[in-house]
């Protein structure tokens, strides 16, 4: 368990250095929350936020899609990896989330 942990970490910072660096398109201000890979080492999940509008979300969802080969490819040759799962990013809405519950929590009070 502590060897997937350190390999998700490691994934996470390889996902958002390329991001940051050497992706084109328009990503927005983007977030890399978080990165989950499967035991069999089949998928790695990679959480993403956006700040900004529904249509920055759109976009950079756009742009991530089209990015995704070339992360994938950087992955496998920065971590090394004998089988590279498949990528897939997943938008985390727990930031909007807890603005609602605080919002609530406000109104409430």
């Amino acid at each position: 368990m502590v060897k997937v942990d350190r390999l998700e970490t490691l994934i996470q910072r390889v996902v958002a250095d390329e991001i940051m660096n050497h992706v084109k398109d328009n990503v927005g201000f983007i977030t890399i929350t978080g990165v989950r890979v499967t035991n069999e080492l089949s998928f790695m999940y990679v959480y993403y936020t956006v700040f900004g509008t529904e249509e920055n979300v759109a976009k950079t969802k756009e742009a991530l899609e089209r990015a995704k080969g070339f992360i994938k490819n950087q992955v496998a040759v920065r971590v090394k990896m004998r089988k590279v799962p498949d990528l897939i990013f997943k938008y985390d809405d727990s930031f909007q989330q807890g603005m609602k519950v605080d919002k609530i929590i406000k109104e409430i009070k």
